[in-house]
């Protein structure tokens, strides 16, 4: 089972130039994959650099056909013409979707610097080897305080999640909407999270909690130990930063540890102003 995680910058290469069909052949030639998480996926957005108000989540609707898309906006503003603008993170899954959770992260006040609202897509997969959960989410970029708020809150939604799977809710006769959905121990958290390896906030999304079940772990460092990550942004000259830095990562709990196989981040495509990230999982 293959897995791909990238931060697109709405499909934007280092060329300036927009392409989903670009960043899909990209994602073909890594291989398989499964499950597709992708991070800055617009709709509607008529001003950013070399958009003119494309429905982005229905062209990669079309161009992976087998996969399932399930968006979660972060932004979604009126546009001057009375259309939305939609900006998040779009999950495309071949393998069947249980249930499907959009989370809106935290955003607390920080007025010194620009930020946005942020969000996080969850989903329920059934795979054969065992129902597993995939979180595909992007952290705030200009603000720690915002994104240190945002560890803490997917800390707290895997604690939830391993609470529900501990204690099932009853389900109400009747009312198909009290059905219940497991959420398994499972799981794999994914995308651009705007922060470094050393930093404080990526040390608090991996430090132990209460349940060691719902403890994250970092794929990389799980599969390749003490080597430094692969840099997954500011390879191939665009806009920023002013020097290569790793900022994209997977991580993963207990329960999904024994599939992991491998995890890498393919330096080679200039397509965007990151790099994607794969990882494999067994049976």
């Amino acid at each position: 089972m293959k897995l791909v995680s990238w931060n697109i910058q709405w499909a934007r290469g280092c060329d300036g130039m927009v392409s989903t069909r670009r960043i899909a052949d990209v994602v073909r030639g890594l291989g398989d994959a499964d499950v597709i998480c992708l991070q800055e996926v617009a709709r509607g957005f008529d001003s950013l650099p070399g958009l003119a108000g494309e429905d982005q989540v229905a062209q990669f609707s079309a161009l992976f056909p087998a996969h399932q898309a399930f968006f979660a906006p972060g932004t979604d503003h009126l546009r001057h013409d009375g259309a939305r603008m939609q900006f998040g993170n779009l999950t495309l899954s071949r393998l069947p979707v249980l249930s499907a959770r959009r989370h809106l992260l935290p955003w607390p006040a920080d007025g010194s610097v620009p930020s946005m609202q942020r969000a996080c897509m969850e989903l329920m997969l059934d795979d054969p080897a065992g129902c597993w959960r995939v979180l595909n989410t992007h952290l705030e970029y200009y603000s720690p305080t915002q994104r240190m708020a945002q560890m803490e809150a997917l800390c707290a939604l895997n604690a939830e999640a391993l609470a529900h799977a501990h204690t099932p809710s009853a389900t109400r006769e009747g009312n198909p909407a009290f059905a219940l959905v497991p959420r398994p121990a499972a799981a794999l958290l994914c995308g651009d999270f705007n922060c470094e390896p050393a930093s404080a906030e990526y040390r608090r999304l991996i430090q132990p909690g209460k349940d060691a079940a719902a403890d994250w772990h970092d794929a990389w460092a799980c599969r390749h130990g003490a080597l430094p990550h692969a840099c997954s942004v500011g390879l191939h000259g665009a806009d920023w930063p002013d020097r290569p830095y790793c900022c994209d990562f997977a991580f993963v709990t207990a329960a999904l540890l024994p599939r992991l196989r491998d995890v890498g981040i393919d330096p080679v495509t200039d397509a965007s102003d990151h790099q994607p990230l794969w990882i494999e999982l067994g049976d």
